[in-house]
């Protein structure tokens, strides 16, 4: 929560209801909308649920489930979440906020087996600690391309970092352009992060031939 809206009225109702203090809850536009008018990018923020969205189908794809999958969370105030790739997130986004709150309490979540991990780090850093043979961002400004030609160039002994913007609306505070070897569009239209995600994902499947490998075990 910005300490700029934390003595909203709205943000002070909501703390005592969940008996946290205003500074410690997570932003949420549905919740706090009337108090988001007054910070900067307001429409941009406050979108926990499509992160928790595409980390539900990011952690639950068979890519995962091979142990060919690392998962990041960048935010805009520079900071990491590392996600176990055994993590089981919760369904329901209720407890997933107050999962996500105790890990910018804490540093670590769940209290009983840490399958999140904060730290403050940039995403040029962030990238830069992957070391990957290439760097793909995920733009309505990037060259289009059918997903099928996404990873063409990559061998099963590569490695991919694939950068997704999962904010509503508007590119990319990062300089996305200078951290990636590629910027692609896969969309005449904006497609939202959850598609973007799913796509993503099964295009460097299909790459590795990933389901004709499960199949035949």
């Amino acid at each position: 929560m910005p300490r700029e809206i934390a003595n909203h009225r709205v943000i002070q109702w909501h703390a005592r209801r969940r008996g946290r203090r205003p500074t410690e809850l997570l932003l949420n536009s549905s919740l706090h909308h009337q108090a988001m008018r007054r910070l900067p990018d307001g429409d941009r923020r406050g979108r926990p649920d499509i992160v928790h969205v595409c980390l539900l189908l990011a952690l639950d794809t068979p890519l995962n489930r091979e142990g060919l999958l690392r998962t990041y969370v960048h935010t805009r105030h520079n900071k990491i979440i590392t996600v176990d790739p055994s993590t089981r997130l919760p369904r329901m986004f209720n407890r997933f906020t107050g999962l996500i709150e105790h890990l910018f309490l804490t540093g670590e979540a769940p209290p009983e087996r840490p399958l999140l991990r904060l730290e403050n780090a940039s995403l040029a850093e962030l990238i830069e600690r992957i070391k990957s043979k290439k760097v793909i961002t995920f733009s309505e400004l990037g060259q289009r391309k059918l997903c099928r030609e996404l990873f063409n160039d990559i061998s099963k002994e590569d490695e991919v970092c694939a950068v997704i913007g999962e904010f509503p609306r508007g590119e990319f505070l990062s300089n996305v352009a200078e951290l990636s070897d590629e910027l692609v569009s896969i969309d005449p239209e904006l497609l939202r992060a959850p598609t973007v995600t799913a796509r993503a994902i099964y295009a460097y499947e299909e790459a590795l031939g990933i389901q004709e490998l499960r199949l035949r075990r």
